[in-house]
């Protein structure tokens, strides 16, 4: 398998309008594209290449975003290309797009607690405050309905307009409401906790659904995500295009999941609320108590 980083491909539906999106972004949102085209048309991420990885990208303009996909999976065959962007789960639409695109894509429905996924996003918001003002995706993670960038009071938010539960819950139906209509075989739904419980089950469990090695060796290789190019910040003009967070520290830490509740107050909520009668009842489908 090859993981690309966040190409962000999913919102358009040719490479022209892809790239209007990008110079409108709050974030600098064509940077994992580029830095996958300087690596992998290119050879290697420099500052050079990145400008003529941009240059690549204008000549094909009139490309759609799937074709534009396929090239970079024509550069790592007979590697499987692992595409992961986030953003693509903010709109059906855009799982409908690469559903349509790419018929015989197998899915894989990674999920998280609602309580460590909310912890994890308030944690990050103040976090990336340090660099400066939050990207709006971790914001709308963070709020339901979003609120803009200039809209944050300052590092200490209003629990009124933070409450990560909704974007959990959100951002899990759209996955599965587009899940329905795929085939049981090219679909996988996997808990982020037993991953870290125990990875070396657990993805001898996902490479054997997908029909690759399976043998230590292989299992060995998955553990390493600092070995990818896209594990450390890119070159000047193309730095980002990953979890800016992850790639601080691009490690796999097993035993980091905790076993958390789905009952009780909720940390962020002054009020001693819970979580709301619907999250509840998503989470315990996803096996959560």
């Amino acid at each position: 398998m090859y993981g690309l980083p966040e190409v962000q491909l999913s919102m358009s539906d040719t490479v022209s309008e892809w790239w209007d999106i990008c110079a409108q972004a709050s974030f600098p949102m064509a940077d994992g594209l580029v830095r996958a085209v300087a690596e992998l048309i290119f050879g290697v991420q420099t500052e050079e290449n990145v400008v003529r990885a941009q240059g690549w990208i204008r000549r094909r303009f009139h490309l759609s975003t799937g074709r534009m996909l396929e090239l970079l999976a024509e550069a790592v065959a007979p590697r499987v290309v692992v595409e992961k962007t986030p953003g693509t789960v903010y709109n059906r639409i855009f799982l409908q797009r690469f559903g349509a695109m790419f018929p015989d894509a197998r899915y894989l429905h990674l999920v998280r607690h609602p309580r460590g996924n909310a912890e994890s996003v308030l944690k990050a918001l103040d976090d990336l405050q340090l660099f400066g003002a939050p990207m709006q995706w971790v914001i709308d993670l963070a709020s339901y309905p979003t609120i803009a960038p200039n809209q944050l009071p300052d590092s200490r938010h209003k629990a009124a307009e933070l409450d990560p539960q909704k974007g959990w819950y959100v951002l899990n139906q759209n996955i599965r409401s587009f899940l329905r209509n795929i085939p049981a075989k090219r679909k996988l739904m996997v808990r982020g906790e037993d991953v870290l419980s125990d990875p070396d089950k657990m993805l001898r469990e996902i490479v054997g659904w997908l029909g690759l090695r399976t043998d230590s060796e292989a299992i060995a290789a998955m553990k390493q995500p600092e070995e990818s190019p896209y594990a450390r910040p890119g070159p000047p003009g193309a730095q980002y295009g990953n979890d800016p967070l992850f790639v601080r520290d691009p490690v796999l830490r097993p035993g980091r999941a905790r076993t958390q509740s789905i009952d009780g107050p909720l940390g962020w909520k002054k009020d001693g609320a819970e979580f709301l009668p619907e999250v509840k009842t998503l989470a315990a489908e996803f096996g959560y108590s």
